[in-house]
């Protein structure tokens, strides 16, 4: 196994009845429970792990229908259908019988045809340019990634003067680890809730749902090496307990990683 404290955090013991064991990672902490990027990049690597797989990840939906508490859970993935090069799958994660997590993947055999990124690369400084950012409190997963925002950073006062919910930021994980699909799955989270960034207001939040969208193969994240990418995330909406959020990944190429949706709760 990787001395990688990432790698550690995802590691799957594959039992006799198909399904896999892993466990919550304190070096992953949030404030309430394990960061919601490293249970999705778990359910991720299920997949990736999994005997059955076609193909690369495209796609990946994760539904946190229940907070995980530090300890041990079973993820089980299924092909609920697999074709001659698309594959759909089914996965759920259980602790103590109660199902905490459900979620959806589609992997797929690629191949090559026209191309184009309409999706560009925000102009910003390199990332050797841009200072380091503070996280919201000490919270342990935020020690997991180096960050640099070049815009919409953490509010430092939370005085309710926020007036944008768009972040731009340099991001890898810390100490570099060579991008792959279970760690960009994982980058994919790394936002801080929207309605901090916009409201300058610290409130009870969960996210309820995410999607991710794979837009490179292997071999595009295997170029991307340990190099830094550029995020960008911000929200469409804020209303009735709930706002959403969209956020784009470049590589320091400029190639279009991955785009990724949530639906998140909020109090207030």
């Amino acid at each position: 196994m990787s001395s990688h404290v990432f790698d550690q955090a995802i590691a799957l013991e594959p039992q006799a009845d198909g399904t896999f064991t892993g466990h919550t990672s304190a070096a992953y902490a949030n404030m309430v429970g394990p960061f919601g990027g490293v249970t999705a990049a778990q359910v991720m690597n299920a997949v990736l792990l999994h005997p059955q797989r076609l193909g690369d990840p495209v796609s990946l939906t994760i539904n946190f229908a229940a907070a995980l508490s530090h300890a041990p859970f079973v993820i089980e993935a299924r092909a609920a259908r697999t074709n001659r090069s698309t594959q759909h799958w089914v996965i759920e994660v259980r602790q103590d019988g109660e199902t905490v997590i459900t979620a959806t993947a589609f992997t797929a055999l690629r191949r090559d045809t026209w191309g184009v990124d309409e999706d560009a690369m925000p102009v910003c400084p390199p990332p050797q340019d841009v200072p380091m950012g503070d996280g919201p409190m000490p919270i342990e997963w935020v020690k997991r990634y180096e960050m640099r925002p070049v815009a919409g950073a953490m509010p430092t006062v939370w005085d309710g003067s926020g007036d944008s919910s768009l972040t731009q930021l340099w991001l890898r994980d810390n100490p570099p680890r060579p991008l792959d699909f279970a760690s960009l799955t994982a980058l994919a989270d790394v936002f801080f809730p929207r309605v901090f960034v916009r409201r300058a207001t610290l409130v009870p939040i969960g996210t309820v749902t995410m999607t991710i969208y794979f837009h490179a193969d292997a071999s595009q994240l295997a170029a991307s090496g340990m190099g830094y990418l550029m995020g960008q995330a911000r929200a469409q909406a804020f209303r009735n307990g709930y706002f959403d959020h969209t956020a784009q990944l470049w590589s320091e190429a400029g190639i279009l990683l991955a785009t990724t949706q949530q639906l998140v709760y909020y109090k207030n």
